[in-house]
């Protein structure tokens, strides 16, 4: 596995996340106000679109390049993460802005329990109650958030919004692969959003808006749009390129607990712009959410510094994110 010279692990690295989830709640309110003039496949189209033209003047300027030794693995991660990003664009039109975000951040508890199950079953980990209890009980979270913010005709946005964090879980584990790879941020993120140009545009073409289809609809622009646009493309690039660096450098424990600063960030945007009111029992959802996530991501801490005490067989330190992919 390649070495870096970057200083990797770094506790200043991670508060590259806390701008990422400060930028990203930004992002995600440009694409609640675009999903009032725009189909979800064309929001996903956009988005990719202007980071396609962000990232490559930002490679120019910098003298990068786009050739890699890693097609497939750029691929994978890109599916994998333009399918996560189109969920939660079609549940950020759907749902409060708060509870969207609440319900995409439980990635960290998938990740968890990803790890701890793909290690369970290897017969390389023991079964562990305190995470066991800490992923029922975010689900109790997600009880807890549901019941009190969402109508009867809402339940498939919830449900949206719940898978669109479980695919981030395995898109964030490529994330940190490619890192540990050598692969640069803004290379993972140029390859990211020209997959979700390309797919959008297909999208747009075969069925516009993810579940009611209508085939080859395209919206005229208005000012307005295209200033939201403009705004969710360059924040949602910004915010992914510091989100990368966050993972490939940062400690992970930290890198993960300041992730979850963007349910706050976007509570209070939510609360601003639309008014939104989630009651004592939302909120409360919403911190039970937050201690399991904690109590997740030191377990999923622990388990890499357990498993990066080993060596493997060529000598290098095994990476159990790699591994388990």
């Amino acid at each position: 596995m390649h070495k870096t010279s970057h200083p990797a692990d770094s506790p200043l690295q991670s508060l590259w996340m806390l701008f990422a989830a400060f930028v990203f709640s930004i992002m995600s309110v440009c694409v609640k106000l675009a999903s009032n003039m725009y189909t979800t496949s064309e929001i996903v189209m956009y988005r990719g679109a202007i980071g396609v033209v962000f990232t490559y003047a930002y490679l120019r300027y910098h003298g990068g390049t786009l050739k890699t030794s890693f097609p497939w693995h750029h691929l994978r991660r890109s599916l994998v993460g333009v399918l996560s990003m189109w969920l939660w664009f079609f549940a950020l039109g759907q749902l409060p802005l708060a509870t969207v975000m609440t319900l995409n951040y439980m990635s960290p508890i998938w990740i968890a329990a990803i790890l701890f199950i793909g290690g369970w079953w290897l017969g390389k980990a023991r079964f562990e109650w305190s995470l066991t209890a800490a992923i029922v009980l975010s689900f109790g979270g997600v009880i807890m958030l549901l019941r009190p913010s969402i109508h009867a005709d809402q339940w498939f946005g919830g449900i949206v919004a719940l898978v669109s964090g479980m695919v981030a879980a395995i898109a964030y584990l490529q994330v940190r692969h490619l890192g540990r790879l050598g692969e640069p941020e803004y290379r993972i993120v140029f390859y990211l959003s020209a997959m979700g140009m390309i797919v959008g545009f297909l999208g747009s073409l075969f069925g516009g808006n993810f579940p009611h289809d209508k085939a080859f609809e395209w919206h005229a622009h208005s000012s307005k749009g295209v200033i939201v646009l403009l705004a969710m493309g360059i924040s949602a690039t910004v915010a992914q390129m510091a989100m990368t660096r966050a993972y490939r450098f940062g400690k992970t424990l930290v890198t993960a607990n300041l992730q979850y600063t963007g349910i706050i960030f976007s509570s209070i945007w939510g609360i601003l712009i639309w008014n939104d009111v989630l009651g004592w029992l939302g909120w409360s959802g919403i911190a039970v959410i937050l201690v399991s996530g904690i109590i997740a991501t030191f377990y999923n801490t622990r388990k890499l510094k357990t498993e990066n005490m080993s060596k493997n067989k060529s000598g290098t330190v095994a990476d159990p994110i790699s591994t388990e992919l």
